[in-house]
């Protein structure tokens, strides 16, 4: 991307994270956290993380550059139902239809590092994983109008380094890290989550200071309302 475009892009995506935070501030209070740090289906929320990296590359199309929840169901299966945040370049509202039961992954901010070098440790995969997660700067999630308190303690970094195809020796290895919550599964009907979060890391005019800023309507187990996205201005297609 132009670097002047690279700028206004990074500006729009501070403004609409500011409207965000501003009307959390204004609106939601605090509230007992539906969120689960314990094990699901035997398997830790380290090994969730990297099951959904797996899941994102493995799309026809990228789950993050989804407009407007038309790709909500691409590969879902299993307890979980995966959300997707962006690339930072796009803020969108998405409305999907979501199965009774089933708890929610949904990723904060977070960055996944591959190695490009076979030669590369895992070692030094983590560490450029981890860079830009130490310099978080917000990060904000509201459900249903009420805050889910402090994302910083949510900060989930994979043990080691995982296959991106983990029934192939050969395939590239990869390290993740950042912030996420696993959220007990919603009771049936429409349930709202919106997002906001940044990064401030110096010197990375790409990632370093990565903004999210967008929004799911969830109808769980039944759709209550209908509503018709329009096209969302700023959307990228690729990145």
């Amino acid at each position: 991307m132009h670097k002047e475009k690279a700028g206004r892009a990074r500006r729009w995506g501070a403004a609409m994270a500011a409207l965000l935070f501003a009307g959390v501030a204004g609106s939601a209070t605090p509230v007992a956290s539906p969120v689960t740090g314990e094990a699901v289906a035997g398997a830790s929320l380290s090994e969730w993380t990297a099951r959904w990296w797996r899941w994102a590359d493995a799309q026809r199309v990228p789950p993050y550059l989804d407009p407007d929840g038309r790709l909500c169901e691409l590969g879902q299966e299993g307890p979980f139902w995966y959300l997707a945040g962006t690339n930072g370049r796009f803020a969108p509202n998405r409305e999907c239809d979501v199965p009774e039961g089933k708890y929610l992954l949904l990723p904060i901010i977070n960055m996944a590092y591959y190695q490009l070098d076979p030669d590369l440790p895992c070692a030094q995969m983590q560490a450029g994983a981890a860079v830009n997660n130490e310099h978080l700067l917000s990060a904000v999630v509201v459900l249903d109008g009420q805050l889910l308190g402090d994302m910083r303690v949510h900060r989930v970094k994979s043990p080691g380094c995982f296959r991106m195809d983990p029934d192939d020796d050969t395939s590239r290895l990869a390290a993740a890290d950042g912030y996420w919550l696993m959220i007990k599964p919603l009771s049936r009907g429409r349930h709202t989550i919106r997002v906001g979060a940044n990064y401030g890391a110096p010197g990375d005019e790409a990632y370093g200071h990565m903004q999210q800023s967008f929004e799911y309507v969830l109808h769980v187990g039944t759709r209550t309302q209908v509503t018709q996205a329009g096209p969302l201005p700023g959307a990228v297609a690729a990145r």
